[in-house]
């Protein structure tokens, strides 16, 4: 009896053998085998297929749980950094806001004394309609819109023309219940303006183009491109402050890129500011007309 082991192994030694030699074979074999079963008949593939990822399913999804925990973990870390990083930055942009608005309050306080003292008589404030644009040019060599406001909205010749914080131009023709706004990049269009940073006069000359140009620039002129242009209020058109654009160079000098699209004006504030219009010389004693 105890010789019955040994002789079990002895006997079962060839059969080992012989698995240990066509291991590959039997392998190969049975690929095959379900390749040919597979096409034969697909609905026993199809269910032993769906039979096996039902059983492996709940050790996949056990598997899976911690890799997903340690990835929203990461996540979460992620987002904790930046939120510490965005919330510095924002402490710090506040605080220099903080600064500035102090340095405001004391330029604004600064600014009602002086003109208490030197009885300035302030700027009235300006009355404004919002119209939608409804029309453009009908030339190629004109750039002017047709807005849905007229005269009976309040909207009067002149007004200035603002889209978002830039200006577009002002109203030339006034009708009843539309009106015609000339773009600052008309050909037609010279605005007064100023830099604002150097305070050097100049003139913005349209030119049926994007940006219209400076012109008049004295040689001495400061001005260099990212300057801000706003309108001088020489000649009485426009108020003095009004948002124009930025300089940007040009080939033989300056132009200036207004912070309008063009293509996409949809409304047009018109402003009035109360002024009378355009400065003109007195006339002479001698002629009524002002002809010399």
């Amino acid at each position: 009896m105890k010789d019955r082991p040994g002789s079990v192994l002895r006997l079962t030694q060839p059969i080992r053998l012989w698995l240990q030699r066509f291991t590959f074979l039997l392998l190969l074999g049975a690929a095959a085998g379900l390749m040919l079963l597979g096409k034969a008949d697909t609905v026993i593939v199809e269910r032993m297929r769906v039979a096996a990822s039902d059983a492996m399913a709940p050790v996949l999804d056990a598997l899976s749980r911690p890799t997903a925990a340690v990835n929203d973990a990461i996540e979460a870390a992620r987002n904790a950094y930046g939120l510490a990083l965005e919330n510095r930055t924002l402490r710090e942009e506040n605080a220099r806001l903080m600064q500035w608005q102090a340095v405001a309050r004391k330029l604004e306080a600064e600014n009602a004394a002086l003109k208490s003292a030197l009885g300035f008589a302030s700027e009235t404030a300006a009355t404004e309609v919002t119209a939608r644009v409804i029309g453009a040019s009908g030339g190629a060599y004109v750039r002017s819109l047709l807005v849905a406001a007229g005269s009976r909205h309040g909207v009067r010749k002149g007004q200035a023309a603002v889209a978002g914080t830039g200006l577009a131009g002002r109203v030339s023709e006034v009708g009843d219940r539309s009106a015609r706004v000339l773009l600052i990049t008309d050909l037609n269009s010279r605005i007064p303006v100023v830099i604002e940073s150097s305070r050097d006069q100049a003139i913005l000359a349209g030119d049926n183009s994007d940006r219209p140009r400076l012109d008049h620039l004295r040689p001495n002129s400061r001005v260099s491109p990212g300057d801000r242009v706003v309108t001088s209020g020489m000649g009485g058109i426009f108020p003095p402050g009004l948002p124009v654009g930025t300089v940007i160079g040009a080939d033989g000098g300056f132009r200036v890129q207004p912070p309008i699209d063009w293509d996409r004006l949809e409304f047009l504030r018109l402003l009035d500011f109360g002024l009378a219009g355009p400065v003109r010389a007195p006339a002479s004693s001698g002629d009524p007309g002002g002809r010399p």
